[in-house]
């Protein structure tokens, strides 16, 4: 008989972490220890204050609430049902309780021996990850707790053991190139070129008196700047070399390595002393040693779509992105870098499609062709933080021109703008369904006009206005003249700063959306439509801080820092007081994306509508202790803009 109760107590708990953690023979030592015990409603299990006992607790049947007196009044802080364990204290620590537990209907609840646990937690890395990262019911999370909410992302994923991608082997399967083939300003390419060819390399760095590093001469420089042009071979090296080099500190990790590579298409990365072209050389990394160290890369497919100008070739290799996609998010690459990847894929789809749109219709408009525009992207595409292919929001803004040529320039963008958000549909992502999008004349216009748009929404912030400033004060310059976005960012600036009232109509709009948790810290869910009972993810967790973090940084006038999670981090180097706080609700966001991604890549949706019972427990809890940033970092909203006393 006791074999069968231990074998069900066995059956019971694998089916919850962090016992879903443990291999059948610990869980079969943990089961023989544990007592099943039997409460009546409303019997306390603990009280808070008392000693921590030597075991700790799970629900096996019923439910049991902890609560706490706030006001003189008992106050339910947290229901625990079947799985949920709590009373962990005597686990960690052995301090008091800091909460009362009491059985909220007729209850049968598992205690487990503090004892048992010790071995396991100093054995088990899961496990001990587990209690630390806040999950048990009723621990209380403090800020630290974050980081380690996000390593245990990697006990949520299911590999699909896709090895057509070895990314990231670690720093020691990289091969820097080093000591790295050099000459000096002055000498000739005839002298370059000798070097290069002793050592066998297709490149060459080109340094000053103090070995610091001015330039590159690369084979492609040799054949179109000296040998097309005619050039003798005792022309300087510095007549002929690309400039500046692109450098980097050498302990970096790889991540950002890549990413840097990828972004700025380099095909050598330069490491100096201190990561400037104003210190010593010390070595050097080519995009072929990236693919050697990396097999099959994103590098590759983005090179793919840098060549091609076939709108159904593009839309494969974009389909081909969402695979790397599930990859990276199984393999818990950082989320930032996952960003940077899927971002410079989607912003290459735009530059192409450019290219396409540009050479069908340029011939019909001479006259205009040449017009400066730039395509900007908004929203989480502004942000760059779109990883699946949801619906787009985006824009064109070009010069202004003589009013002879309006019409013919109105016309040759609007077909622009058309071409490429058709390119974009081919490609697999969705028309905004409010159609703020280039293809919409509204959103196609010349400098003068955004300017007076932007004008317009800061100094009358009525409720539709604040929406606009809410989609596109993100924007973040794609393809095109760069210059024409910064105009625009400068006029938002001095804007801001005489209207600064606006400012405080922003803040209070970034409040729209309180914390997500409810009764019991339960998800508010929706409660009629399509989406009834699923949790909105980008309403109710994304929106908030993404909505405070632009806010906050037009209020410190931080120009170029789009992306959430990174405001997140300017934001606690400009308020140090404030750090940890912003540190953790960049980490939320980057939960709150991941989980996005993950559920629109399994549900092939947006990701947006999450049901909360479809989430096994350490999801839920890894999900509610994200949430806990967005209460804080609304307070400060209320506090630095007086939103109890403003418009009232």
């Amino acid at each position: 008989m006791s074999n069968v109760i231990v074998n069900r107590v066995i059956d019971f708990l694998k089916k919850f972490p962090p016992f879903s953690f443990l291999s059948l023979e610990l869980l079969s030592q943990v089961a023989k220890e544990v007592d099943l015990v039997y409460f009546e409603k409303d019997e306390f299990l603990f009280q808070k204050g008392e000693p921590a006992k030597n075991y700790f607790f799970v629900v096996k049947d019923g439910a049991v609430k902890l609560t706490d007196f706030i006001d003189g009044e008992e106050q339910t802080i947290e229901l625990c049902d079947e799985g949920d364990v709590f009373g962990v204290l005597a686990l960690l620590g052995k301090r008091p309780y800091i909460l009362n537990a009491k059985a909220n209907e007729n209850s049968l609840v598992m205690a487990v021996p503090v004892g048992i646990f010790d071995k396991i937690l100093l054995e088990n890395s899961q496990v001990s990850l587990y209690f630390a990262s806040g999950f048990a019911s009723g621990q209380v999370v403090v800020r630290s707790d974050l980081s380690q909410t996000q390593k245990v992302r990697s006990l949520l994923v299911n590999n699909s053991h896709q090895n057509g991608l070895l990314l990231f082997p670690g720093q020691a399967a990289i091969n820097y190139s080093q000591p790295v083939i050099q000459c000096r300003i002055g000498e000739t390419i005839a002298q370059a070129v000798g070097k290069m060819s002793a050592d066998k390399v297709g490149s060459i760095i080109i340094v000053d008196e103090n070995n610091h590093p001015q330039g590159i001469i690369t084979d492609k420089d040799l054949r179109n700047r000296l040998i097309a042009k005619g050039l003798p071979y005792d022309t300087l090296v510095e007549k002929i070399m690309s400039y500046p080099v692109i450098t980097a500190k050498k302990d970096l990790e790889f991540s950002q390595i890549y990413l840097n590579m990828v972004k700025n298409r380099l095909h050598h990365l330069v490491f100096t002393e201190d990561g400037t072209n104003q210190s010593k050389l010390i070595g050097i990394i080519s995009d072929h040693d990236i693919l050697l160290s990396q097999g099959n890369s994103p590098a590759v497919l983005i090179k793919a779509l840098q060549d091609s100008s076939d709108v159904h070739e593009i839309a494969k290799l974009r389909n081909q992105a969402e695979g790397m996609l599930i990859y990276f998010l199984e393999n818990e690459l950082a989320i930032d870098f996952i960003a940077g990847i899927i971002t410079e894929i989607n912003d290459t789809i735009i530059q192409r499609a450019i290219h396409i749109a540009k050479s069908r219709h340029s011939a019909d408009f001479p006259e205009v062709c040449e017009t400066p525009f730039c395509f900007l992207g908004l929203g989480s595409e502004g942000r760059g933080e779109q990883l699946l292919r949801t619906d787009i929001d985006n824009a064109m803004v070009y010069e202004d021109v003589p009013e002879a040529l309006e019409e013919n320039t109105r016309r040759f963008m609007h077909l622009i703008a058309r071409d490429v958000m058709d390119i974009l549909f081919a490609s697999g992502f969705h028309s905004c369904p409010a159609e703020m999008m280039a293809n919409n004349p509204e959103w196609c216009q010349p400098l003068s006009k955004w300017k007076s748009y932007f004008s317009h929404w800061i100094s009358k912030p009525d409720q539709q206005s604040l929406l606009m400033a809410s989609i596109f004060f993100d924007f973040r310059a794609i393809a095109g003249k760069a210059a024409l976005a910064e105009a625009l960012t400068a006029h938002v600036y001095e804007e801001i700063s005489s209207e600064k009232i606006f400012l405080n109509f922003f803040a209070k709009n970034a409040l729209l959306n309180p914390p997500p948790l409810g009764f019991f810290r339960n998800f508010i869910v929706e409660k009629s439509g399509a989406h009834a009972e699923k949790f909105d993810i980008k309403l109710r967790a994304m929106m908030p801080l993404a909505d405070a973090a632009r806010v906050l940084v037009l209020n410190h006038q931080v120009v170029g820092v789009n992306n959430t999670f990174k405001r997140y981090e300017k934001l606690a180097e400009l308020e140090p007081n404030q750090a940890e706080l912003y540190k953790d609700a960049g980490k939320a966001y980057e939960i709150f994306m991941r989980f996005r991604a993950l559920e629109g890549l399994s549900a092939s949706s947006s990701g947006r509508f999450i049901k909360p019972d479809s989430l096994g427990k350490l999801q839920r809890q890894l999900l509610k202790n994200a949430f806990f940033p967005i209460d804080e970092i609304q307070k400060i909203l209320r506090v630095r803009f007086q939103l109890d006393y403003f418009g009232k």
